[in-house]
């Protein structure tokens, strides 16, 4: 094994690996074992089941209403659009601080564009997201190559691009959007099949996502076995792939009932699928955990860190932009104060969801689970009537306990 493969080894998947030779040398996986090196990976998991049914449960069944899913899944979007993105900046090491002034930017420029301008929506978002992917390239540009700390730049680039929204925007709401362009954020998968009060399409589309996910990780697994590194006791992985297949039926099946799977949440579910690819499956993906792992051993291993660096930030830049694409479009308006506080949101999204503060450590559905915890906190307090400065105290609470779990791991690894 050469060098750089001993670096590039240190990804989520070949970690998994060398937990399973041990196990196996040790006479089999134990369930006791698997769970306490597992803990956070399916602690987020288990954390996003326990928080919705106790407000489904406190909303007496509000939560889990159509109506009231629909519009939990159009809120957060955004932050999970820039989650997934920021989890690969946060897994390299570093953090950034501007996305949801880059958000509110793109947004004014695109209201700019097509409300001002005439420009057509298409044309207008090709080209904002290639003014996100620049936007992102240039912070990481003297983060990778000047290594000025990306804390400073990002927050120097937070401050720049909230003033440039201001003075693109001349400190005025702009809009209202063509339909063609709110269909991006507010528009449903259309049914091909016509049947009064059931969008069987969504409901098909369910189905295929569910079979798919289902087949690809008994297939991961059948290689696994194969390769002799399975870890996971047999009864974890028929309970963890049957409660997704009927999480993601039983949703699907409520949003077919009102109008249907939502057209961001297409988009989610490409990304998602995307970058869990990326993350997992690609030499890039396993390069940028040891970005985050050991810098030092990476750079000495061969691996173009720098590059790393600048990709991850110029990707940043790009789904920054397509989350801002997607809250104009539901706003159906581009405001000033647009985007404002989103980082933060983001930021604990990605930690809560299992993240490393000195990264190497993360998943993109780890990501995504944080940022729905955080959607559904504040969805179902909204619903109780608690107050907003509660909703603060809580959500903070929770972030802080996030954190001290990572830190705990850590020490007790």
């Amino acid at each position: 094994m050469t060098s750089d493969e001993q670096a590039v080894g240190r990804g989520p998947g070949d970690r998994a690996a060398g937990r399973g030779a041990g196990a196996l040398a040790e006479g089999g996986p134990s369930h006791f074992h698997f769970i306490r090196t597992h803990l956070r990976e399916y602690g987020i998991l288990v954390a996003l089941i326990a928080i919705m049914a106790f407000f489904q449960i406190a909303t007496d069944g509000i939560l889990l209403k159509p109506v009231n899913l629909t519009n939990l899944i159009l809120q957060n979007s955004y932050i999970v659009i820039m989650a997934v993105g920021m989890l690969l900046v946060i897994v390299s090491g570093n953090i950034d601080l501007s996305v949801g002034s880059v958000l509110g930017f793109v947004g004014a420029l695109a209201a700019v564009m097509i409300v001002q301008w005439d420009v057509n929506y298409v044309v207008t978002g090709i080209a904002c997201l290639a003014v996100g992917a620049l936007i992102g390239a240039a912070q990481g540009y003297w983060i990778a190559y000047w290594k000025i700390p990306s804390f400073i730049v990002t927050l120097a680039g937070m401050l720049v691009f909230r003033g440039l929204t201001l003075w693109v925007l001349a400190g005025q709401s702009v809009g209202p959007f063509p339909h063609s362009f709110q269909l991006l954020s507010s528009g449903f998968i259309p049914d091909l099949f016509a049947v009064k009060g059931l969008n069987v399409f969504s409901l098909l589309l369910g189905i295929a996502a569910s079979a798919g996910l289902a087949a690809l990780a008994l297939r991961s697994r059948l290689r696994a076995q194969k390769g002799g590194v399975v870890d996971e006791p047999l009864a974890f992985f028929l309970a963890k792939n049957g409660l997704v297949a009927v999480a993601i039926l039983y949703m699907t099946w409520l949003l077919a009932a009102f109008r249907g799977l939502p057209n961001v949440l297409i988009i989610m579910a490409l990304l998602i699928a995307l970058y869990s690819f990326v993350t997992t499956r690609t030499t890039t993906g396993r390069r940028i955990y040891a970005l985050g792992g050991n810098e030092k051993a990476a750079r000495l291993s061969g691996i173009n860190t720098e590059r790393l660096t600048f990709l991850t930030f110029a990707n940043m830049g790009m789904l920054a932009a397509l989350a801002g694409l997607v809250f104009a479009a539901r706003l159906n308006t581009a405001t000033p104060k647009a985007g404002i506080t989103f980082e933060l949101d983001v930021i604990a999204a990605v930690f809560i969801g299992g993240a490393s503060m000195s990264g190497g450590v993360g998943t993109v559905v780890g990501a995504v689970a944080g940022a729905f915890i955080m959607g559904v906190m504040n969805n179902g307090m909204s619903i109780l009537g608690i107050g907003i400065d509660y909703q603060q105290v809580i959500k903070g609470l929770v972030l802080l306990a996030a954190v001290i779990f990572d830190v705990y791991n850590k020490n007790k690894a």
